[in-house]
């Protein structure tokens, strides 16, 4: 039954995008008896083509290649032994079940009363569609000043979630000055920009409104794309600036699955026709790409959702954290380019050839102290590629906590793990 406190609130949209999620969903679970003749064809295709060496070599444990080939193997042996048709007939029963589950969990978060109830933070200054906002709780000539930057493509509300789970407020808590950068989707004029326009631009003014603000010292907080975005900034302006920290920011795209990165150069060159149409790159279209990097990881999701107490504090986490991943932005038609042909495809930034107003960006030449939280269980940015960056910086110490690229700032030990580390890091820095 619909909760009644969902009545007074649209439904969601998400998970985004939802046909694209639906369709995945079907084609997987709801064929699963109809395609096991095809896929013990293929297996059998497989073998016949990759025979057993006749003097194997000792295996070994670590090698996933090797552990799932073993497993591949013993389910074959199992499939043999099964009578096909009711092994047909469970398999599609699992289909639907899972199927069914799934949609459970989407109706059940599309209809959850849950909204986000954070009070707004005052502006301190705004251009276009670009905001500064201020998360102090008071006006402190000793508080070190935070310039906190968020990705292009996610609203910076990952860092202030909920007043009882927000990086933000808490910062203000301990003392800090914090302003974070609302970015907002492009408007008229910034579907024009390129990263020049935000950097050399929107950042540097946003920059000085922070310095003619009372305070202590100025650290720039980047986090996933922000990142990039903080380190050309500080490279920009060092003398203004006591450190950088970068949060699971990405340097080296070929450091990991070369072979995916260049897939995602083809496709954003494949989409050369709707960036030009629109001046941006639609978010749907943003959310496939990220989808992409784990695509079963959604429909997991909802499963497990669906049996959770809708009012348990673990369903509400879930809702709060959808509704950020649902919120995404467009970005502008330059730097979608950058980013998939540039980055992921040239791999600029490692090779020292992405430029902002014309300079490269080369994190060698940055000067101050560094600090470079990359998460061990990162799927989105890999962390040899967040290691890259923090090689090249020459006075950057480096943590890797045990979390995921949104645990490191929203999950329950984030705390610890690195809101804590950051805070004793700028004490010393």
């Amino acid at each position: 039954m619909r909760n009644q406190g969902a009545r007074n609130h649209p439904l969601r949209l998400g998970p985004r995008p939802l046909p694209q999620h639906l369709s995945l969903a079907a084609a997987t679970w709801l064929n699963s008896g109809a395609i096991l003749p095809a896929l013990k064809l293929a297996s059998q295709s497989w073998a016949a083509a990759h025979p057993e060496p006749q003097s194997p070599s000792p295996a070994n444990p670590s090698d996933p290649r090797e552990s799932l080939k073993n497993r591949w193997r013993d389910l074959l042996a199992e499939v043999e032994t099964a009578e096909p048709v009711a092994l047909a007939g469970a398999l599609q029963a699992e289909g639907l079940r899972r199927f069914d589950r799934m949609l459970a969990g989407v109706e059940q978060y599309r209809h959850h009363p849950q909204r986000r109830t954070a009070p707004p933070a005052p502006v301190l200054w705004s251009e276009g569609t670009t905001r500064l906002l201020d998360y102090r709780q008071a006006k402190d000539t000793n508080a070190p000043r935070l310039l906190v930057i968020p990705s292009l493509v996610n609203r910076y509300y990952i860092l202030d979630l909920e007043v009882e789970a927000s990086f933000l407020r808490w910062c203000a808590a301990q003392g800090f000055a914090p302003f974070v950068m609302d970015w907002a989707s492009p408007g008229d004029a910034e579907r024009g920009f390129g990263f020049t326009d935000y950097v050399a631009g929107r950042l540097e003014r946003a920059l000085d409104a922070v310095s003619r603000e009372p305070g202590g010292p100025i650290f720039v907080i980047g986090y996933c794309m922000g990142g990039n975005l903080a380190l050309a900034l500080s490279l920009r302006r060092q003398a203004e600036i006591a450190g950088l920290i970068l949060l699971a920011t990405p340097w080296d795209f070929h450091a990991e699955n070369k072979e995916h990165s260049l897939m995602l150069a083809e496709i954003g060159r494949s989409l050369e026709p709707v960036l030009q149409l629109f001046g941006e790159l639609p978010v749907d279209i943003l959310q496939c790409f990220f989808s992409g990097f784990d695509p079963f990881q959604i429909l997991r999701k909802f499963q497990n959702f669906a049996g959770l107490d809708p009012e348990s504090p673990g369903a509400r986490k879930f809702v709060a954290l959808e509704d950020w991943l649902n919120d995404g932005m467009a970005v502008s038609a330059s730097v979608a380019r950058e980013c998939l042909t540039g980055w992921y495809g040239d791999n600029t930034p490692a090779r020292g050839l992405w430029q902002v107003a014309g300079a490269p960006v080369l994190p060698q030449q940055f000067q101050q102290p560094a600090l470079c939280l990359i998460p061990a269980g990162d799927r989105i940015v890999p962390p040899k590629s967040a290691l890259a960056l923090a090689d090249a910086l020459p006075k950057a110490e480096r943590m890797l906590p045990h979390a995921g690229h949104i645990g490191m700032m929203a999950g329950g030990k984030a705390l610890p793990l690195v809101w804590e580390p950051m805070k004793a890091w700028i004490g010393g820095a």
